[in-house]
């Protein structure tokens, strides 16, 4: 009666795809380094689009593009940046030489190629470092929400960047209240204000959560690797298609800064601005955000 179950459903799994597809949907630990375990989500079959998320969250921000992506043929893999999320929590290893060291760990490990790489915020300087660090093997196309790039703090000769004294200040805030400091950064990520409450107050809470789950070490560290790394030299080895979007009303992350000055730099790119749209557009505009990707990896 068992065999003839076991032989039942081996013999429909391998006539149904739909049931094959499912059944390789998965989440998995990956080690990229010793005593280093990555939380990865590998869901849907087609080209891979690796998510990476951005500072303090974890992969789970991209609920709303998991989904879509998936629905429209992608194979998504989103995972939790080493000290974030579910992942590892080491002392030491949040520069961003160690961070894209770890991508490239699941990248070979998944054995992945023809793939697109989409970061957020923090996670374009990953996007950019595997391109000048690994020379962007297998990547083909590559895409920069509401990034980094290509550098924020303020220098002789980037006089318009962060000064050092908000930086001090964000890691001064962190170590005093680091739940207190999530709390406002939460509302000004997502452009909330007396008039404006672009999300509920039980998805700010959860952004939140989901922010403090990062070990103390991680968010100070990842603080400091985002603002004090400069990219600039770097873009001209980014070879590939690149789609860059941003809010003009980030006020985490300028646009005027970053993604203005980062699409002038990279010789095939593509630019959208989301007029009004805060840091958190992965949320706020994500209709309009969705849609933008597909288009731009169906091209």
């Amino acid at each position: 009666m068992e065999n003839s179950f076991i032989n039942t459903f081996t013999s429909f799994r391998d006539t149904d795809p739909d049931l094959d597809v499912k059944a390789r949907n998965t989440d998995k630990y990956i080690q990229t380094a010793q005593n280093v375990k990555l939380y990865v989500r590998d869901y849907g079959k087609g080209k891979p689009v690796i998510l990476i998320h951005g500072w303090p969250l974890s992969n789970e921000m991209w609920e709303y593009q998991i989904d879509f992506l998936v629905q429209n043929n992608f194979r998504v893999i989103a995972y939790d940046r080493r000290g974030f999320g579910k992942s590892s929590q080491p002392w030491d290893g949040y520069d961003f030489d160690t961070l894209t060291d770890d991508l490239n760990e699941i990248i070979e490990q998944l054995q992945l190629g023809d793939f697109t790489l989409i970061g957020f915020s923090m996670g374009g300087g990953e996007v950019v470092r595997y391109f000048s660090r690994h020379d962007g093997r297998g990547a083909t196309k590559a895409v920069l929400i509401s990034s980094i790039i290509p550098f924020l703090s303020k220098t002789e000769d980037n006089p318009d960047g962060r000064p050092k004294e908000k930086a001090d200040a964000t890691a001064a805030a962190i170590k005093e209240d680091r739940i207190g400091f999530l709390d406002n950064f939460g509302k000004t990520f997502f452009g909330v204000n007396v008039i404006n409450k672009p999300v509920s107050n039980a998805l700010l809470e959860y952004y939140r959560m989901l922010c403090s789950f990062a070990s103390p070490r991680a968010t100070l560290k990842c603080a400091e690797s985002l603002t004090n790394t400069d990219f600039r030299s770097e873009l001209d080895t980014i070879k590939v298609p690149t789609l860059l979007i941003h809010g003009t009303d980030d006020k985490t992350v300028p646009i005027d800064l970053t993604s203005k000055k980062a699409a002038e730099s990279i010789v095939d790119s593509t630019f959208i601005t989301y007029e009004g749209a805060p840091h958190g557009l992965f949320y706020t505009e994500r209709d309009r955000l969705n849609k933008d990707l597909v288009n731009f990896l169906n091209s």
